[in-house]
């Protein structure tokens, strides 16, 4: 394990004892070789810190870790109805009120982005941010052209603490590859190098902002979801101008309450937005904590959403996009052998398992839950019993679904806070069956076949001339099979190897069982006996 690497997991150790978290060292496997740095450490019985309440304590902890801790707390801050509350109150903090970075390095990151003085290319600058997050803070501002906008501002020396902590990630995986017998099926590297993709990119703002534009375009006309429009003359790597936005942040229900906003139809909406992107659009904002959703209330009964943050996006292959929308569609009708069924034929589940044994297993997590409203059920509960009813079947973690089931997680905790007798399945449903319908239209089948005509129309030009050339080499007696010449070789030589074995080990009998009538003769001399023998055996011993 390299010395910074170490280094990391040791100092991650005595800010959990600051905070008096070290219980966590105790329980957590991957830490008990550290444990007698725990032990012998002073800060173990001098500096612990037991005073404040204990979701505080955790929320001090993680911010103390850093970027990627804070946007773990983050995640979980979504989930209430897996946490105490005290837990995730303190947790919920962790979305838009991390303490901000003095605004002199923000005014000089935005000034060295420009390459002038800030007061040139704003009429205003607020000096308080609006919002502190894990990457960037926020600040409001006025252009020049009077119009209200937001500024985002990456942290400084951000890209190296992620970095750091992405190595400590792989030091843990790689722990669990070789220390946890079911690592095979979690497959912890290719999570955290799925997760050092979507971090790093968040990192850069020109991405962001081109990632909200195409929202905003897929979204155009549309009274479900706002997304602030870019000002791309402002637009830097490390600085974002946008529209400011004027809402009520989702998870202030007694705020949309007093203002008169339709609860139900909102959360309907919400349940709406997400299989709109997912499947739609292919294309879904996978950093929806309440802290990036607000709520426009220009009409109180016709609520509309407006997102921000969209350093997080996520897509789908075609065909993990197919068999994820067959299996919700399964679901709703409780066809579990047909969940089974696609779970198998996407290689989710090895395919030589028994498929009636596998829709059993799946019928014993769902049915429970069936057409139950959404405050009687838990898809974290429902993952992890899917998870673990997984494991007798060898099924494998798929790294590319980590953003939708992040994504899908995070829009319940969402709907549980806002309306917890969201029929999510009655929601649903219907707009899976419209996106199948639509997808199998003859029009938008030859759209697809149109939009890949000139690539077959390419291909197919060069049948003629590649024909050509195979009859002329035929003719020529110049055309033959390329085989490939590495695995043959590799065969031939495992041949030659066990036939080389093959005549030591009978060489080596035959003398061996000379040697022994020789010494059973009582033959004179008797050493060439006892040679023979001595030979055949140190040869059958040692052969290679």
């Amino acid at each position: 394990m390299r010395l910074r690497v170490l280094s990391r997991l040791l100092q991650i150790q005595r800010v959990l004892v600051k905070y008096g978290l070290d219980e966590i060292i105790l329980a957590t496997h991957l830490f008990r070789p550290l444990r007698f740095a725990f032990y012998l450490s002073p800060a173990t019985w001098v500096h612990r810190d037991r005073s404040g309440p204990r979701g505080e304590r955790l929320r001090l902890a993680l911010e103390e870790l850093g970027p990627i801790f804070m946007k773990f707390g983050q995640m979980l801050s979504t989930r209430r109805d897996l946490l105490p509350r005290d837990i995730a109150d303190e947790l919920e903090k962790l979305q838009d009120r991390v303490p901000p970075f003095p605004v002199e390095e923000a005014r000089r990151i935005i000034a060295e982005a420009y390459g002038m003085p800030i007061e040139t290319v704003f009429e205003r600058f607020d000096e308080t941010p609006l919002a502190a997050a894990t990457i960037a803070q926020v600040h409001s501002a006025r252009l020049k052209n009077g119009k209200e906008v937001v500024v985002k501002v990456v942290r400084p020396g951000i890209r190296a603490r992620i970095q750091r902590d992405i190595e400590v990630l792989y030091a843990f995986a790689e722990l669990a590859n070789s220390y946890w017998r079911e690592a095979h099926r979690l497959r912890p590297v290719e999570l955290v190098r799925e997760y050092e993709k979507t971090i790093l990119d968040e990192l850069d703002l020109m991405r962001e902002a081109a990632n909200a534009s195409q929202i905003r375009r897929n979204f155009a006309g549309s009274n479900l979801l706002y997304v602030p429009e870019v000002y791309w003359d402002y637009c830097r790597k490390n600085v974002m101008v946008m529209e400011r936005v004027h809402g009520v942040l989702i998870n202030n229900v007694e705020e949309l309450k007093r203002r008169g906003a339709n609860i139900k139809r909102l959360a309907e909406n919400g349940v709406e937005i997400f299989f709109t992107q997912a499947f739609r659009h292919n294309f879904f904002h996978a950093d929806m904590h309440p802290g990036n959703i607000f709520v426009l209330l220009d009409d109180p009964e016709h609520p509309r959403y407006a997102a921000v943050d969209f350093g997080i996006v996520g897509s789908l292959e075609p065909s993990d996009q197919h068999y994820l929308a067959e299996s919700f569609a399964a679901f709703f009708d409780r066809d579990y052998r047909r969940i089974a069924q696609l779970h198998i034929d996407a290689g989710w589940i090895p395919a030589h398992v028994r498929i009636d044994e596998l829709e059993s297993a799946v019928r014993t997590v769902c049915e429970p839950i069936a057409n139950k409203p959404l405050k009687e059920i838990s898809f974290g509960q429902v993952l992890i019993s899917l998870f673990e009813a997984a494991q007798r079947f060898d099924a494998q973690m798929q790294p590319q679904l980590m953003l939708i089931q992040k994504t899908l997680l995070q829009i319940e905790g969402v709907g549980r806070q806002l309306y917890p007798e969201l029929d999510l399945w009655k929601t649903a449903q219907p707009l899976l069956k419209q996106w199948a319908h639509e997808r199998w239209r003859p029009r938008n089948i030859w759209r697809q076949v149109r939009a890949q005509l000139p690539d077959l129309a390419e291909a197919l030009a060069q049948v003629p001339p590649l024909l050509e050339n195979a009859v002329q080499r035929a003719a020529d007696g110049r055309l033959h099979l390329q085989v490939e010449a590495t695995n043959l070789d590799s065969i031939r030589k495992e041949i030659r190897e066990v036939g080389r074995r093959r005549d030591m080990t009978i060489m080596a009998s035959i003398g061996g069982m000379t040697g022994i009538l020789w010494l059973a003769l009582d033959a004179d001399p008797a050493w060439p006996g006892i040679l023979l023998t001595a030979a055949s055996v140190a040869v059958l011993a040692f052969r290679r």
